[in-house]
This record gives structure tokens, C-alpha cells and sequence, in this order.
């Protein structure tokens, strides 16, 4: 049997935790430099308030129904998702962190257990450990499992805020249940096809041919399919490097001069090859875009972007930025108001895989040095040791004015009693 545990409105039932005043009043959590909505607690979404709506738009409707607004604090987020998945691996010898809210739980040869009791004690028990409720659906296969805790996240009373998909009866009446739309990995695109073909649940996708899903919605769909029906066939995933990496900001101004854009730029890639290095790759290509605000329709509008292919793998930070900069000449326009930027890296090597070329090839001597700068990037903290063309005075600050302290991850925030 799987289990997949989804923690409710993670991001606002972490700031309740510390604040449980707020429970029960509706919050919103913003993106970047407060941009937009990423995250809306059951109440924010009763006021009919978006995914995604900008912030600035919507702050009549945040001050008229008392919306408590929060800039994204992934420090605290992190942290508590880390201590959540601590407390589900005591539960299961096997778990897949599918996402900082989500972990799949394998339960092998547990069908004759109590699943219902295990799963409520599981709930009591991160609830009480870490202060986040959480939702739990169990069935055989991690499609059903998704259903069922679909299922018991929409009815929390009534399933205990866990629901067990294990008859045929119980996975045909969730399957009727659940729109199209709805079905784990079906996006908007595939949802429009299979309404035009008369589909409206996931028990009419599980009525048509293999051949019909396969050539319409490739082997993924068909795997989907398959595991709708109850034959286990979406394994459990290792956790496995990343495939690429992105670091994009929006500024907390609009950004007019190149020097100044590529301060940024040149900040984004160092980031990149932080975490490129952490995981002992390198790079043969990146992708650098750069926009203005689309949400000013007064001012002129501009979107540029590149792809480089470089012409020999590396993780060096010196080696990325010169090329990033050089990349940023070529797009960068001149008149234009810029409000974001980024940096996508793409197409890994491990490092003790890369081949030598003929020609070019990245500086030896940039492995030690890159190795002393990340050891005292680490001691000293992120970001301490810079390069010249970044900013040494740290002025571009991302704009966060509504974040909460990070009480679990800096001392100076922990929680003070007052006796």
C-alpha cells in the first residue's frame, strides 16, 4: 500500500504555528519581492482571493476582509518541511519526498494492518510534533493515492483527515467522483482533449483504450491510466540529482542601466554555480532571460532571452559569469525598464565524467579556488565571499516586508517567553 501525506496550506499553516491567533483568519503568502499570491489558506480562497493574483491589485480586498499578508519565509518553510518528513520516516522503511509539501509513504506487507488507526496516529502525531495538520490517503497504487487523499483533505470530518482506498467498490466510487481536470499529472491541455471525447472523470479516463491513451497522451498517460485501475505501475523515484537549476528574481525596482542589470545577472549565475558545484556537476549550456513588467502597460514592453552553449563543460563560477555577461550584452536594450531576470542552467556532466576537448577546456586552478570559496561561504555564511562584479555593499536586498521572524532557523528570532 502507498500513503501519500500532503501537509494543508503548508505555507500559511506555518506561520500559524508561531501565531495561533491567526487560525481561522484568512493569509495569503507572496512571492519574491511580494509579487504575487503563492499561497492562500482555506479562508483567503472562501474571499475568492486567486492563485497568482498581484499583490498590488488585490490589497484592497486584503485590507476590506482583514487578510493577514506574509512574504514567503523559505527558511521557516524548509525547516519545518524537514521536520515534517522526520516524523513520517519513523511510520515507513521507504518514503519519496515528492515536494516540500508531499511525501509518498511505501507500505509493504502492512495489508492486514489497521491502515485507518495507523493513519489517524500519523496525523495526531505531526500535528503534535510539529504543529501541521496534515491529510492522508492510502490505496495500492500512488495514483489512488492521490485520490484518496484528495478525498480526505475535501472531507477532514468526516475521513479524520484520512481516507483508505482498498475495495473495488471504494476505488470505482473516488474514481466517479474526481473531475478529469483533477487526475494527478493531467494538465490543462490534456484535461480540454479529454472533455472534447465526452471524458469527465477519472473513471470515464479509465475507460478508454490503451491505444487511444498512448497516442494521445503518450506512455505517461498510459502508466497513469494503469494506476487508476489499480495496477501498480508508478514506482516509487530515488531521489536524483537536479537536471537543471534557475535562479530568477524580480528587482525590487525597475532596473534602467546595464551595469545594474548586471549586477544581477551576474549574482543569479553565482548562485547557480554554488549549487551546480554541491552537486559535483557541470554545465554545457544555460538559458538568460530579461524582461520588463507586464503589469505596467504604461511603459514600454520588452522580453529578451538567450541560449548559450558553451564549448566545453563547467562548474566555475568565473568561467559561467564572463559568459553570462557576454550573453547579456546581446539582449540587453537599451530604453527599456527592467523588473526581472534569470538564469537557467542546463545539460550536466558529473565532473569526474567530463572529456577533455582539443581546444578549450576549463581552468584547473578554478577547482581549488572554487572549492576554498564555497568552505568559507559556508563558515562565514552565504554570500560572504563575493566577486568583484557583485555588489559589495549587498544594496539589491530582495523586497520581503511582510516576513515573519524565521523562528526555528536564527537564533536572534527564536521565540521569547515574557514571564
Amino acid at each position: 500500500m502507498y500513503a501519500l501525506v500532503d501537509c494543508n496550506n503548508f505555507y500559511a499553516s506555518c506561520e500559524r504555528v508561531f501565531r495561533p491567533e491567526l487560525i481561522g483568519k484568512p493569509i495569503v503568502v507572496l512571492s519574491n519581492n511580494d509579487g504575487a499570491v503563492i499561497a492562500r489558506s482555506n479562508e483567503a480562497k472562501e474571499i475568492g482571493i486567486p492563485m497568482g493574483a498581484v499583490a498590488f491589485q488585490y490589497e484592497h480586498v486584503f485590507r476590506e476582509n482583514n487578510v493577514e499578508v506574509f512574504s514567503a519565509n523559505f527558511a521557516l518553510y524548509g525547516d519545518m518541511s524537514h521536520r515534517v518528513m522526520s516524523v513520517l520516516q519513523s511510520f515507513a522503511p521507504e518514503i519519496e519526498i515528492y515536494s516540500i509539501d508531499e511525501a509518498f509513504l511505501l507500505f509493504e506487507g502492512c495489508e492486514k494492518f489497521d491502515l485507518k488507526a495507523l493513519g489517524e496516529k500519523m496525523v495526531s502525531q505531526v500535528r503534535q510534533w510539529t504543529g501541521i495538520p496534515i491529510s492522508i490517503g492510502f490505496a495500492p497504487t500512488k495514483a489512488l493515492a492521490k485520490v484518496a487523499n484528495r478525498i480526505a483533505k475535501k472531507y477532514p470530518v468526516q475521513t479524520n483527515s484520512c481516507h483508505i482506498i482498498q475495495s473495488e467498490e471504494s476505488r470505482l466510487k473516488a474514481l466517479k467522483w474526481l473531475k478529469v481536470e483533477d487526475i494527478w499529472g493531467v494538465g490543462r491541455q490534456h484535461a480540454k482533449r479529454l472533455w472534447h471525447v465526452g471524458v469527465k472523470t477519472a473513471f470515464d479516463f479509465t475507460q478508454l483504450s490503451d491505444a487511444w491513451v498512448r497516442r494521445n497522451m503518450s506512455v505517461i498517460g498510459l502508466r497513469l491510466k494503469h494506476d487508476l485501475q489499480g495496477i501498480p505501475t508508478i514506482q516509487m523515484e530515488e531521489i536524483n540529482p537536479k537536471k537543471s537549476i534557475t535562479t530568477s528574481r524580480s528587482f525590487e525596482r525597475n532596473l534602467v542601466e546595464f551595469e545594474e542589470v548586471k549586477e544581477r545577472v551576474v549574482t543569479f549565475m553565482v548562485v547557480c554555480a554554488e549549487k551546480l558545484r554541491k552537486q559535483k556537476c557541470c554545465c554545457t549550456s544555460f538559458y538568460l532571460f530579461l524582461r520588463t513588467n507586464s503589469h505596467r502597460q504604461d511603459l514600454e514592453q520588452y522580453r529578451g532571452a538567450t541560449v548559450v552553449k558553451l564549448t566545453f563543460p563547467t562548474n566555475s563560477t568565473l568561467e559561467l559569469i564572463h559568459v553570462a555577461t557576454a550573453a547579456l550584452t546581446s539582449i540587453f536594450r537599451k530604453g527599456y525598464r527592467y523588473k526581472k531576470a534569470g538564469v537557467i542552467i542546463m545539460d550536466f556532466i558529473p565532473e569526474d565524467k567530463v572529456q577533455l576537448t582539443l581546444f578549450e577546456n576549463t581552468n584547473p586552478k578554478h577547482h581549488g579556488l572554487m572549492q576554498v570559496l564555497d568552505g568559507l561561504n559556508v563558515k562565514f555564511g552565504q554570500q560572504k565571499i563575493k566577486v568583484a562584479s557583485q555588489d559589495q555593499r549587498r544594496v539589491w536586498k530582495m523586497k520581503q516586508e511582510k516576513r515573519s521572524p524565521s523562528y526555528t532557523t536564527c537564533l536572534q528570532d527564536i521565540i521569547k517567553i515574557v514571564v
